[in-house]
């Protein structure tokens, strides 16, 4: 009969154990700030991204995609003689779509709008490595047959060292903010807790070449200036107050 209430026993010791065990109190968080610093940079672009089209119509699907195809392939072997890389070439697109025709508005019979030929396009993205040769890649470009597209990017193949500037300065600005704020108060600034950062590259500054100024643009060497991108970081900063 001992041995039989000797778990029960034991059980219950471990239950006024847990009971009597005072808990443990909560430690209130140390006073804290926490600041937004902002931080930028300008580079000046090194490459150029191109979006070039041609857009070509005939009757037939296969006769449009058949100029359409002589078109571009003569469009890409001119950009591997101005020196641009097989890697700096890439299609981003191609549509075939049929063309229909039109019902008068004041036709009094209704008339389902009938296919008489079809549109081709074919888009070729091409990266730029030296802007010197920007110009002339758009203007062998524009006489071989593209006619439709012509926005250009101007970027850096680099971004990492602009956006190292800007977070080094949006790090110091953080830190310049809560120095004052805390002087100010009367206080000090003390370790940081917590960090957080938000960067954004240069948003895409296209310069848009619509169809109808191609050939312009062609007998004008298509002047282009590529300015500065600006590359912005955002820091929050949260640091402990030594009162």
């Amino acid at each position: 009969m001992r041995h039989a209430y000797l778990p029960l026993a034991l059980g219950l010791g471990i239950a006024a154990s847990g009971i009597v065990a005072p808990a443990a109190a909560d430690e209130k968080p140390a006073p804290r700030i926490t600041v937004v610093g902002e931080g930028e940079t300008a580079a000046s672009p090194d490459m150029a991204i191109l979006s070039l089209s041609v857009l070509r119509e005939a009757d037939t699907a296969r006769a449009a995609l058949d100029q359409d195809n002589k078109a571009m392939a003569d469009v890409i072997d001119a950009m591997k003689k101005t020196g641009i890389a097989d890697r700096d070439l890439q299609t981003s697109g191609l549509s075939i779509d049929p063309r229909y025709s039109n019902v008068k508005p004041d036709s009094k019979t209704q008339e389902e709008p009938k296919i008489i030929g079809y549109r081709v396009v074919n888009t070729l993205t091409v990266r730029v490595r030296d802007l010197d040769k920007l110009g002339a890649v758009i203007d062998s470009s524009v006489s071989l047959g593209v006619n439709q597209g012509g926005g250009i990017t101007f970027t850096n193949d680099d971004m990492s060292k602009p956006m190292q500037d800007a977070r080094k300065r949006a790090m110091e600005d953080a830190i310049a903010r809560a120095k004052t704020l805390t002087e100010t108060a009367g206080v000090k600034t003390g370790k940081i807790i917590e960090i957080s950062e938000q960067s954004y590259r240069p948003m895409p500054r296209p310069m848009a070449m619509k169809a109808r100024r191609f050939a312009a643009a062609a007998e004008d060497s298509v002047p282009v200036q590529a300015g500065e991108n600006t590359y912005h970081a955002t820091v929050t900063v949260t640091f402990e107050i030594n009162q």
